[in-house]
């Protein structure tokens, strides 16, 4: 035991020989060991106080909760009222506190647009290719969970002829030989202040964004295929009233122009009449431009090339839905994707900062190989080629130039940047809300007034019509009476068309119910250990 004492005490005396504190000094070897004996003591000493710090769960960076945010009393600056005045005989009704619908698109009570999402949400290349960008960040963690938190064991083998150089005082011969070595090495790092921890939660949570982005993905997609099939019918039914209106001003023009040959109307009613006929002719190319741009699009959503466009739904078949629902402000923070998607961030960059700070503590690793060694085949697989080995090393940075602060410093900042960017991405959900429920609400408005005055534009070409028929009116006076209706008519379509796609808005404004939310977060095991191991610290 005293020899085994001494060795130890001389070997840690010459150890600390090497530093500047021993150095300088400048007393003999024997006079400095009980000096540097103390100084052993005191750094065993702060070292087991470092590792009790570190399993006493001691902090290294915040905890990644995410900020308080004021919660309004109601989304807008003008308090929501509880439903939409009636429009087209539907009344929409606002259901405060109600939970997100998952599938949303339902409510339209369409098959056929339900089966266009349900063909996007499986064919969608860019779905997909999130889908699978979000499995290879999972194998990515696993892989760095396994590698950080296991041992690693290697098996390697090696077999060399070698050549050595010629001993003058032996003679001038040289020496060949063979090496044969067959071994294995295991090294093993302890994580005693939660370095690799950290960094681990780190990326499980950068993952459970890759995740909510995913989820976001998916319900934004389900939202374009609504929107586009939505504005590709109104878009068709207004070229086929602008047609209409085409027709109807060409044959105005055509009237004058014989009226004028005539001599009953002026030169001036002519032109008029031209100029009419031409800036409505002038509309329709636009209209089947974008009609056609967003069927394109609407092929695309789904994962088919533009020349396979699905037809286009009759706008008359979908039914708006009469109840929406509003999530209070408190149970939003849960419910979008974005939003949790920025929280996921926010505590990845607090792991950072932890895994940044335990950089800067010391870390000990372990390591140990064993195998079969020799100059010859049989010596090397005989008991005497037996070869091992087994040793412990334990470093603590003591000067790198300031780059462990400055990193720090860094994880630091870009922590409070991420919760700044929390905030903004809350408040900006609060303003998505704010806008969408003010756009249902004026839609309303809009829709009812433009409905209203279809059907009074309707009554008068009808009653114009029968006095018409009768003999009392001209035939322009018909024309321009239909001319009226239909001009109501593209008002009435464009603003149905708007109260379908801002509910679909609203929907996806709403995000997922809660229990979704969670299940989606915890769909990968790994993820979840990763997020345990990281909190354990």
């Amino acid at each position: 035991m005293s020899t085994s004492k001494s060795v130890g005490t001389s070997a840690l005396s010459c150890l600390f020989c090497l530093s500047p504190l021993c150095r300088a000094a400048r007393l003999p070897h024997q006079a400095r060991a009980p000096r540097v004996d103390a100084l052993a003591r005191a750094t065993l000493t702060t070292f087991a106080a470092s590792l009790a710090c570190a399993l006493a769960a001691c902090s290294f960076g915040p905890n990644g909760e995410p900020p308080a945010m004021p919660q309004p009393a109601h989304y807008g600056a003008e308090a929501l009222p509880t439903q939409t005045v009636p429009a087209q005989g539907v009344t929409q009704q606002f259901v405060n506190g109600a939970q997100p619908v998952p599938e949303w698109w339902k409510l339209y009570r369409s098959d056929t647009l339900n089966a266009l999402v349900d063909e996007g949400l499986r064919n969608s290349p860019t779905l997909a290719a999130t889908d699978h960008t979000l499995a290879a960040a999972r194998e990515q963690l696993r892989a760095q969970i396994g590698s950080s938190l296991l041992p690693t064991i290697d098996a390697g083998g090696q077999a060399t002829r070698n050549r050595a150089l010629a001993i003058p005082e032996a003679g001038p011969n040289t020496f060949l030989y063979d090496v044969f070595v067959g071994q294995l090495q295991a090294h093993y790092t302890f994580d005693l202040f939660g370095a690799e921890r950290l960094a681990n939660a780190a990326l499980a949570a950068r993952v459970n964004v890759q995740v909510y982005q995913l989820d976001a993905a998916r319900r934004a997609l389900a939202a374009n295929i609504v929107t586009a099939s939505i504005t590709s019918a109104a878009l068709h039914a207004q070229i086929d009233t602008t047609e209409r209106l085409v027709t109807l001003a060409n044959d105005q023009a055509r009237d004058t122009a014989r009226r004028y040959e005539l001599g009953a109307v002026s030169h001036a009613d002519l032109l008029n009449a031209q100029q009419s006929a031409a800036s409505v002719s002038a509309s329709l190319p636009a209209l089947k431009q974008q009609w056609l741009t967003t069927r394109h699009a609407l092929a695309v959503l789904l994962g088919r090339t533009p020349d396979a466009a699905p037809d286009d739904l009759d706008l008359a078949q979908l039914h708006v839905p009469e109840q929406v629902p509003v999530v209070v402000p408190s149970d939003l923070l849960r419910s979008r994707p974005d939003i949790q998607a920025a929280d996921a961030a926010l505590k990845a960059a607090a792991a950072d900062v932890g895994a940044a700070t335990a950089q800067m503590f010391p870390s000990l690793s372990l390591s140990a190989s064993m195998g079969q060694g020799g100059f010859s085949w049989p010596v090397a697989l005989s008991g005497a080629g037996a070869i091992w080995s087994i040793g412990a090393s334990l470093s603590q940075p003591l000067f790198h130039g300031g780059a462990l602060v400055a990193q720090r410093r860094a994880a630091q900042d870009t922590y409070e940047a991420t919760v700044s960017q929390y905030k903004q991405t809350v408040l900006a959900a609060f303003q998505n809300v704010a806008d969408t429920l003010a756009a249902l609400e004026h839609d309303a408005q809009s829709l009812d007034a433009a409905n209203v005055a279809a059907r009074s534009a309707q009554g008068v070409f009808n009653e114009t019509s029968a006095r018409y028929r009768l003999g009392a009116l001209p035939v322009a006076s018909t024309r321009s009476s239909e001319q009226q209706w239909r001009n109501t008519q593209l008002d009435e379509i464009r603003y149905t068309s708007s109260r379908l796609t801002d509910t679909a808005a609203l929907f996806q404004a709403m995000g997922n119910p809660p229990a979704e939310a969670g299940a989606a977060a915890g769909a990968s095991p790994a993820t979840a250990t990763a997020a345990n191991a990281g909190t354990s610290n």
